[in-house]
């Protein structure tokens, strides 16, 4: 069995579990204004998935990396110790955004979990398996609406390819090199590239244009990634952080 430090662990865990909280929050932010009752419901649902998966990450870290206990770790810690991509973090914008977000993050996730499936980490491995058939229809989800409006008038294609063209770097950014690299075939740029071998032909099928080129069937980002999972927080972490640990945080030891 590949070995893998605790320290590479510890900040993997990290990344997983911090994206899933923020994109999960940001995805409840929806919920009573989406602009149809189904996709309320959707987002709301796929907000309380997220956060579970959140919840799971933390508890590998706290059960079997001695870090505190989940509550904890998503309310009391300080925003530069959080380790999520910017686009999870991203304050809401338009429906568009909204959709090629998801699309985008899920896309990514479909291709990490289904590699973490066989993670020499056995309990990282479990959690995979176990998420695998939420992510598939989050996956479902957004790959119908980005298909479905893509194709469909020069409006809403337009409003879609207005998103994916400000949200391609930062899609990239959940691919951003760690601190403590990942054996192979679990590195990020092994992902980072089935990712753009998977999400690229989808975005063609919904008549839209990645910033990426083909070369004998393998694809190329045609712009650099914009990262910030490490140093200086960004202000929309900050202010979501803001929002979602204040409660908390005026009585930690509270029992609700």
């Amino acid at each position: 069995m590949t070995t893998i430090s605790p320290e590479a662990l510890t900040d993997l865990l990290f990344r997983l579990a911090d994206d899933e909280l923020l994109v999960g929050h940001r995805n409840s932010e929806w919920t009573g204004v989406a602009p149809i009752i189904e996709e309320d419901i959707a987002f709301s649902s796929m907000a309380q998935d997220e956060m579970g998966h959140a919840q799971a990450y933390y508890t590998i870290l706290h059960e079997q990396l001695g870090q505190d206990d989940p509550d904890k770790l998503a309310f009391l810690r300080n925003p530069d110790d959080f380790r999520s991509a910017l686009l999870a973090e991203m304050k809401r914008a338009d429906w568009a955004h909204a959709l090629m977000r998801q699309f985008l993050y899920d896309t990514a996730e479909h291709i990490r979990v289904e590699a973490y499936r066989e993670h020499p980490f056995e309990p990282l491995a479990q959690v995979a398996r176990k998420i695998s058939g939420e992510e598939k229809y989050h996956l479902m989800h957004a790959r119908m609406w980005v298909t479905k409006l893509g194709n469909a008038t020069d409006e809403s294609r337009q409003k879609l390819q207005d998103a994916l063209d400000t949200l391609w770097p930062y899609a990239l950014g959940l691919f951003e090199q760690p601190q403590h690299e990942q054996p192979a075939p679990f590195d990020e740029n092994t992902l980072r590239q089935q990712w753009l071998d998977f999400v690229c032909p989808l975005l063609q099928s919904a008549s839209l244009r990645p910033a990426a080129e083909e070369n004998d069937g393998q694809w190329t980002s045609t712009v650099a990634a914009k990262t910030g999972r490490y140093g200086k927080p960004s202000d929309d972490r900050l202010d979501l952080l803001n929002a979602m640990q204040q409660v908390y945080r005026i009585d930690p030891e509270a029992e609700w």
